[in-house]
């Protein structure tokens, strides 16, 4: 098979290359002639683990390609996925334009029967938008080609994609005719015979699997939250109350773990715009407007804690920082908590001081020159007043401790993630503050998040 992937970021290049693994032709389209020039000469726009050796092993082999040249791209290609980015607009519903262009672009350029699928994250009603759109650009030229347009959204988690892509949980292809579910079931076939689920359904309801799994997931996070900030008010211990619940096979482990907030691409913007659809619809999600709520509140509360400890005097202090990115193993910095939090210190008249393993050139775009970046995460601490631990990176989970107190001006830690243990730093000197545990009595009772 032959297929093309418009979009060269996060999801497309992930997809391309996860299909070029298993021996398709991809071409990866994008207009960004410096971002293709890159590509080509090994340099990614994003960090994932593994994804660099494998761009470079399937160009190496010719299966995997890139180019800015849609119109010669798309000839004879069996499937063509549209990538684009759909970022929010200021009212939380997703902007279409970048879809639709590729969209236009396909119907005046295609020569052949394809499936048009849209990979993107897209709203109920956008693959009846893309058809509308091919339609009209291949009555223009005056020709009658065939085609299908398919949903098949993405469920990759940042750090872990290639897992997610190669061996994922379940594929979810939306389609309106046989010969469409013909051509996925054989371009997905080598990602089945490992027994891995592929579900067929109509288009709209594809397109709402994607928002209504990653609203599920923000709502645990945000519910768990909630509960973390309750339990400090009444004296409870939320590790425990999450290894409480989380043996429940009904509520299940995953995304109960309290922390600062969600972050990165996915759900703060899907969130949004399934508010922003049911509204538009005549219907209030009250769920998710709350789930959203929470969640801004959240990525004040180590910003606050800092302020309690200090007693509100922050100007001249220094702050040191542990993590930028919105999770480990990503350099994304969208809707991450770490801008929160460091505006907010900012502001109050803090210095800060600041290491990420890789998310660091990233984060120079949203923080600019306003902070230090280390070199590594001890420069950071000198001479700092306190430590935030914003991102688990597994390389801060079991740091030297007689190091980071010799290290510090005064030894308080805030742990943003829960990575350490409350009484092991508390009997090595530190005042130690975490989420969801009230674990110092210097520590005045959290009324509101």
């Amino acid at each position: 098979m032959k297929i093309a992937v418009v979009g060269t970021g996060y999801v497309g290049l992930v997809t391309g290359t996860c299909f070029a693994e298993v021996g398709i032709d991809v071409t990866c389209i994008d207009i960004d002639q410096k971002k293709i020039e890159n590509l080509k000469n090994g340099i990614l726009p994003i960090y994932e683990p593994g994804l660099e050796e494998m761009v470079s092993r399937n160009v190496e082999k010719d299966r995997l390609h890139f180019s800015t040249n849609l119109a010669e791209s798309i000839q004879d290609c069996d499937v063509a996925f549209i990538a684009v980015g759909t970022p929010p607009g200021e009212d939380g519903s997703a902007d279409l334009k970048y879809v639709l262009a590729v969209a236009r672009g396909i119907g005046e350029h295609m020569s052949n029967y394809g499936v048009i699928v849209t990979k993107s994250t897209v709203p109920v009603g956008t693959a009846a938008k893309v058809r509308k759109e091919i339609e009209q650009a291949l009555e223009k030229r005056g020709v009658n080609i065939d085609f299908d347009v398919a949903s098949n959204p993405e469920f990759l988690k940042e750090g872990a994609a290639i897992d997610d892509f190669l061996k994922p949980d379940r594929i979810v292809v939306g389609v309106a005719s046989e010969r469409a579910e013909e051509v996925m079931t054989k371009l997905y076939k080598p990602f089945l015979l490992n027994g891995h689920p592929i579900i067929f359904m109509d288009i709209p309801s594809a397109e709402m699997t994607k928002y209504a799994a990653n609203a599920m997931l923000a709502t645990k996070i945000s519910f768990m939250n909630d509960v973390a900030n309750l339990c400090e008010i009444m004296g409870a211990d939320v590790n425990k109350v999450r290894q409480g619940i989380g043996s429940d096979a009904r509520i299940g482990t995953k995304f109960i773990y309290p922390g600062i907030g969600y972050g990165g691409s996915c759900f703060p913007k899907d969130v949004k715009a399934l508010i922003k659809t049911a509204s538009e619809n005549g219907y209030q999600m009250q769920v998710l407007q709350a789930v959203e709520s929470v969640n801004e509140a959240q990525k004040s509360v180590l910003f606050d804690k800092v302020s309690r400890h200090f007693g509100g005097e922050l100007r001249g202090k220094k702050i040191a920082v542990w993590g930028l990115s919105f999770k480990p193993k990503t350099d994304d910095m969208r809707e991450a908590p770490s801008i929160v939090i460091i505006d907010k210190l900012l502001e109050e008249g803090c210095t800060v001081s600041a290491y990420d393993p890789v998310a660091m050139p990233e984060a120079k775009h949203s923080l600019g020159d306003r902070i230090t970046y280390a070199k590594d995460q001890f420069e950071a601490l000198i001479d700092a007043d306190a430590l935030l631990v914003v991102t688990e990176w597994p390389e801060f989970r079991a740091p030297n401790f007689e190091v980071v107190a010799r290290l510090m001006k005064q030894k308080a830690i805030f742990d943003g993630r829960n990575i350490y243990e409350a009484k092991e730093l508390q009997e090595a000197g530190f005042t130690y503050h975490c989420i969801g545990v009230r674990t110092s009595h210097k520590e005045p009772v959290a009324q509101q998040a």
